[in-house]
């Protein structure tokens, strides 16, 4: 997996040298990733990958002083997410000590809750994929039956002792409430420990003995040498609308029963870890830009549902209420075929309709008129496809819209702007999701 560069420009250091890294333990100290500083130095190790990168050249692309880097270094090396990568020669005086991250040591959970399935994907701290576990679901069910689905689920793609850690798997048939099984959601470490993204709970978190984790002393995480690698959090994507600041549902197209309902809280109090909700389409454009796509690009998910994710100068534009990319729901046919949302002609309506004719050509022609008029207001450079249904016919779909956008751009004079279908298939969602808890370690915010 890419990771996205430039985290370390300089001007950045505007954190005392070392200033919130946590005391020393084993293992992955989440009080070490309080610091901005440290943020910026993992991500450059991050995207240097196995070859490694120099405290002299982490000093120089971050700004930030040889001492604070060699003092930040220490405290990461100490906690296990770096280790020494060989030495490379230098232009003058003894060679260079490299350093690299050490993905193993770190880890986080991505869910796509989908209408009929969920997927989960572990993934390592360079967004690798190291487990995956899907199974099917009906989001109609009610919140007691869709959450313990999830949480099985969850639990089942960890290692034994991993899940057994931190709770996962326990109380899967006990109360949904926010806080249930014992947790408080208020004790979770929350925004100051995780760059800014609106995890659950309070800035707080001291070292302490770790919520939900059955005594188990945060000051003494398990290490990447151990069975129980370190889980950040779990990232959680489903399908909007939703607010995915304070990670309450709103009326999920065609389930309104999970109106209201406070998805993060009730996730975060079953599970004993971090929790975080967005919408399926920005989880995945999310991945998308950290895996290393640029520029400003509109990602069309075509599946149970339609809807697109939007990333805008490289940030996932999620709008002032997080309603941004409800794009299934803007009206092309007045009066046409009713849809789930209430209302009638809408892009999603007409082209689910389609596909279920297997007409995937019709499909392919309304979700290009979508794409159309999406590329009309925001100019974007890549019109990017997924989802299952995308997956099952690339070429239809693929061809399909860049024909109808290779039409407007004749109309315009302007060049076309290309089609692709998006990397990762159908588990790009699940990936992005994790994406959502990864970002902030490395100074990205979630997007």
């Amino acid at each position: 997996m890419r990771g996205t560069g430039g985290a370390g420009a300089a001007g950045t250091a505007g954190v005392g040298a070392g200033s919130g890294v946590g005391a020393g333990g084993g293992g992955v100290n989440l009080l070490a990733l309080r610091s901005h500083n440290a943020a910026l130095v993992l991500d450059l190790l991050r995207t240097a990958g196995d070859e490694g990168i120099s405290r002299l050249e982490l000093a120089e692309r971050t700004g930030l002083t040889p001492q604070a880097v060699s003092k930040i270094t220490a405290r990461l090396r100490e906690d296990g997410l770096v280790a020494e990568a060989g030495r490379r020669a230098s232009t003058g005086g003894k060679p260079r000590t490299v350093l690299r991250l050490v993905p193993e040591a770190g880890h986080a959970v991505g869910v796509h809750l989908d209408r009929d399935e969920v997927r989960v994907v572990l993934v390592d701290l360079r967004g690798t994929v190291v487990g995956e576990r899907r199974a099917a679901l009906d989001l109609g069910a009610g919140a007691e039956a869709v959450l313990g689905a999830v949480g099985e689920t969850v639990a089942g793609v960890l290692p034994g002792g991993f899940a057994g850690g931190f709770g996962l798997g326990l109380g899967l048939e006990g109360d949904v409430r926010p806080g249930a099984a014992g947790l408080d959601a208020d004790s979770l470490p929350g925004p100051a420990g995780f760059g800014g993204v609106p995890l659950p709970g309070s800035p707080g978190l001291d070292g302490g003995s770790r919520p939900g984790a059955a005594g188990f002393d945060g000051g003494s995480l398990p290490g990447p040498a151990g069975l129980d690698p370190s889980l950040l959090g779990v990232g959680v994507a489903l399908p909007g609308p939703l607010d995915h600041v304070r990670g309450v549902l709103h009326r999920v197209t065609g389930f309104p029963g999970w109106d209201g309902f406070p998805l993060r809280e009730a996730l975060a109090g079953r599970l004993g870890v971090p929790v975080v909700v967005d919408k399926d389409t920005n989880a995945a454009a999310l991945g998308l830009a950290a895996g290393g796509e640029g520029g400003s690009f509109a990602y069309l998910h075509l599946g149970t549902g339609l809807g697109a994710g939007l990333v805008i100068g490289g940030s996932v534009h999620r709008g002032a209420r997080t309603g941004a990319g409800e794009f299934g729901h803007q009206v092309i046919q007045l009066d046409g075929p009713p849809c789930t949302c209430g209302d009638r002609g809408c892009v999603e309506a007409l082209c689910l309709g389609a596909v279920a004719r297997g007409d995937l050509d019709e499909a392919a022609r309304v979700l290009g008129a979508g794409a159309a008029n999406l590329v009309g207001l925001l100019d974007i450079d890549v019109v990017l496809l997924g989802g299952r249904t995308v997956a099952a016919a690339p070429e239809a779909f693929v061809g399909g819209v860049g024909a109808v956008l290779e039409a407007r751009a004749r109309r315009t004079g302007q060049d076309a702007v290309p089609v692709r279908v998006a990397p990762g298939g159908d588990g790009a969602v699940a990936v992005g999701a994790a994406q959502l808890v990864l970002g902030p370690v490395f100074g990205h915010g979630g997007g």
